[in-house]
């Protein structure tokens, strides 16, 4: 499974219509986009997807209807992940795991556990999960950073975790794992505009969120990171880097959502306590949006 879960893994957005409820509609445009573009997976109810402001059945609607859309065309991997280990695996045992490849699964977050906590957290949720799983460290989400000593002591000694998605921002770090992993652990990329970098180190690839709205491009630049083009690889880079930026400047996925609005894939509707970007932000996207156009 690790092979297949290489490459550009988009964390798709969930769309709403303007009264809170699921635009399943525009999800089932965002995936055809997604898998026309050539992504290799996807990854559903993730921090993109505003996973945490949907109910039970509103997760299970999601997820079944991704993979029902997909038709088994790419994997998908499904977000599955909380900072009460026995909810996790009590969430993994009642779900419906048909046509899902592998668990995403954030680290506890809020209650910030030491890090045999983390460990100890990771092995139960594995020993406990049909499916193979990958960490997510996101310390600037959860409160807490999964060390590179702790991930790969997970690497080495949780056979059923095939990798992990690294956003700590932090190189030094994804380095020593990159450096010292068992040759089969997935390390994928959770910060768009490190992608190029960290495949340069050794990563094998991305969960992100800019694939949303191009896919193709940015599966392009890590095709081309993959066979070790990094000069053409860095000439996409370059052309996305703003809009990368632009993503996030006022919170993800405000940005995104802004972006597949102009591109008239779905609205710009989110749950709170999640808002759009201001009016100022979403004018600056779309003159980005524009030059961006201008360079192909």
């Amino acid at each position: 499974m690790s092979n297949k879960l290489k490459g550009v893994g988009t964390a798709i957005v969930t769309p709403f219509h303007k009264d809170g409820t699921i635009d399943f509609k525009s999800l089932q445009k965002l995936v055809e986009y997604q898998i026309k573009g050539n992504v290799n997976f996807l990854v559903v109810l993730g921090t993109t997807g505003e996973s945490v402001t949907l109910n039970k059945d509103e997760k299970t609607a999601v997820a079944n209807f991704v993979v029902e859309t997909v038709a088994g065309r790419v994997p998908v991997v499904l977000g599955l992940g909380g900072n009460n280990t026995q909810e996790v695996v009590n969430a993994i045992k009642n779900t419906d795991l048909e046509g899902i490849s592998a668990i995403l699964s954030v680290s506890p977050y809020y209650n910030k556990p030491q890090q045999r906590g983390i460990f100890l957290h990771y092995k139960t949720i594995a020993n406990n999960c049909p499916l193979p799983v990958i960490i997510y460290n996101v310390p600037g989400r959860t409160g807490g950073n999964i060390s590179a000593e702790t991930t790969l002591k997970i690497a080495n000694e949780i056979e059923n975790v095939i990798g992990i998605k690294e956003a700590s921002g932090n190189l030094s770090q994804c380095m020593k794992i990159l450096k010292n992993r068992p040759a089969d652990f997935l390390v994928l990329s959770g910060d768009d505009a490190l992608t190029l970098p960290l495949m340069a180190l050794g990563a094998d690839g991305v969960i992100s969120v800019v694939s949303n709205a191009f896919p193709s491009e940015f599966s392009e630049m890590v095709q081309l990171c993959s066979k070790g083009n990094f000069k053409k690889a860095q000439e996409i880079h370059y052309k996305l880097i703003r809009i990368i930026d632009a993503l996030f400047e006022e919170g993800s996925p405000g940005g995104i959502k802004a972006v597949l609005e102009i591109k008239k894939i779905c609205n710009n509707y989110f749950r709170l306590p999640i808002v759009g970007v201001s009016k100022a932000h979403y004018n600056n996207i779309a003159t980005l949006l524009e030059e961006f156009s201008s360079q192909n």
